[in-house]
């Protein structure tokens, strides 16, 4: 139903989620970010405690694999999840239960993860990667790089809706505030959250370059 990408920036400590999907107002759902503590996606028949509580377990201490299956083994539905994480020290975790629809999987990397269910394949999970892998400076243009990339290579095999952005510093008083943009019902959903960002991105790249000096 969602493909998505969650990050962390290691020079400015932000953390961050971009995601798209065929349904609406995925960017009330699926992102959950909290600055000096992680980012969280819950996709796939969504449970959206997954991403508030998980935070809320993240902040006590756990790493994001403890924390997510802490949560999932008291979910009747897990099976049908897919829930990503990533804090500030340890690897990403991601779980696709055994009951998402194809096609789905997930790519970990060292400071990220991408995952995706409902797709039209896998060349979507790997063109987020790479496109990812490659690119450089402010998270929140990594993030939104990856998942043109993604639409670009199939994306949700359902067609197009809403896409979302979301993005917090290390610590809540850092100059740079948290990037919320939405779109929603919309023919080309990734497209339109490009232009948006494009509006607001270069107030928050400058802050993004200060944080690094």
């Amino acid at each position: 139903m969602t493909f998505s990408i969650i990050g962390r920036d290691l020079e400015t400590g932000h953390f961050g989620v971009a995601v798209s999907t065929a349904v609406p107002c995925v960017g009330a759902m699926v992102p959950h970010v909290e600055p000096g503590v992680g980012a969280i996606a819950t996709q796939s028949f969504t449970n959206v405690r997954l991403g508030i509580d998980g935070l809320k377990v993240m902040k006590l201490g756990l790493n994001p694999e403890a924390a997510l299956i802490a949560l999932l083994v008291q979910d009747k539905e897990a099976t049908r999840r897919q829930v990503a994480g990533i804090n500030v020290n340890d690897t990403p975790y991601v779980y696709s239960g055994d009951s998402c629809v194809d096609w789905y999987g997930s790519h970990e990397g060292e400071h990220y993860c991408v995952q995706g269910n409902m797709l039209v394949g896998e060349d979507t999970i790997t063109a987020m990667a790479e496109a990812f892998e490659a690119s450089t400076g402010f998270l929140g243009e990594r993030l939104l790089q990856a998942l043109e990339a993604g639409q670009a290579a199939g994306g949700d095999k359902r067609g197009r809706e809403s896409a979302a952005l979301l993005v917090a510093p290390l610590l809540p008083d850092q100059p740079l505030s948290k990037l919320d943009v939405r779109v929603d019902q919309h023919p080309d959903p990734v497209a339109e959250l490009r232009r948006i960002f494009d509006l607001l991105g270069e107030r928050y790249r400058e802050e993004a370059k200060a944080l690094q000096k």
